[in-house]
């Protein structure tokens, strides 16, 4: 059932002894999940976003971790898969929205300089009919100016009941908030919904920067990429840079973003406050 939910509205998926094996395992981290949403155990990273011309910190990415009481602290790529099966994704996606909102507005009075705060959303809360009110509900009761707030989708969120997530992506746009493309080219890139879709920013994905200047397949991968978000004009973020050399290839075919553990692995709120200052007097 969490499966065909998963896929969207009207669709059904066959059942498979193999795939639905009892896992207790599973089981238990669900049902801790489940708790946790509500208990304080959540807590929200975040991995800075440079601008590549200046050098300057131009956003954050909002990424959310799991500290378990008993087990410590569980890597998302545990539990995400299991909220969105289980359906638990959006009461999930519903708390990240919150507490990043909450952050920009606490970083607001500490005179931190406005941020653009990028937010994953899965398909499932993408299509949950209550996103749109939920936003316009959130952005007033923290006082969010909207143009902080850039939302990333999957390119495979877009490719499903396309009137439906057009209508939707127009009355977001309308609220003020960008729309961002995530790990573009990974998925079913299609130059159609780029022209139709209200998109302001590409993200390529770490997998084409990883070696680029050694891989001429990632770095055509990437120079397209990148030509393609400018002749659009859209901005372009590149993920998972990790080698200053990797920043050069990236600076000479003029992508406009760059975020990896080259500039800062993700942060915790304080943190950022400290690394967007000692930053910002290197740069002076």
């Amino acid at each position: 059932m969490y499966q065909a939910k998963n896929g969207g509205r009207d669709r059904f998926c066959r059942y498979s002894a193999e795939a639905t094996m009892y896992n207790p395992g599973r089981m238990s981290l669900e049902n801790d999940l489940r708790q946790a949403i509500g208990q304080g155990e959540l807590l929200l990273h975040y991995q800075p976003q440079i601008d590549l011309a200046s050098h300057e910190i131009s956003g954050v990415e909002a990424l959310v971790r799991w500290q378990h009481p008993e087990r410590g602290l569980i890597s998302p790529a545990e539990f995400i898969p299991i909220a969105e099966e289980s359906g638990l994704i959006v009461p999930l996606g519903e708390w990240v929205l919150c507490e990043a909102f909450r952050q920009l507005r606490e970083w607001k009075l500490l005179g931190l300089p406005p941020l653009r705060m990028a937010i994953n959303i899965s398909a499932l809360q993408f299509r949950s009919g209550n996103l749109l009110g939920f936003l316009a509900d959130q952005l007033a009761a923290y006082e969010i100016d909207p143009r902080q707030i850039e939302l990333e989708l999957t390119e495979s969120l877009l490719m499903h009941n396309v009137d439906d997530v057009l209508r939707t992506l127009q009355e977001i746009k309308a609220l003020g908030i960008s729309l961002a493309i995530d790990d573009f080219g990974t998925g079913f890139s299609s130059l159609s919904y780029l022209r139709r879709f209200p998109i302001d920013r590409l993200k390529i994905d770490q997998s084409f920067i990883r070696g680029i200047e050694t891989i001429p397949a990632n770095e055509s991968i990437a120079r397209a990429i990148v030509s393609l978000a400018n002749s659009l004009s859209l901005g372009v973020v590149a993920e998972g840079i990790e080698q200053s050399v990797e920043m050069a290839v990236l600076e000479r075919m003029h992508c406009t973003e760059g975020q990896g553990y080259l500039f800062a692995k993700p942060l915790s709120a304080n943190d950022i406050v400290a690394w967007a200052t000692t930053h910002r007097k290197s740069q002076t």
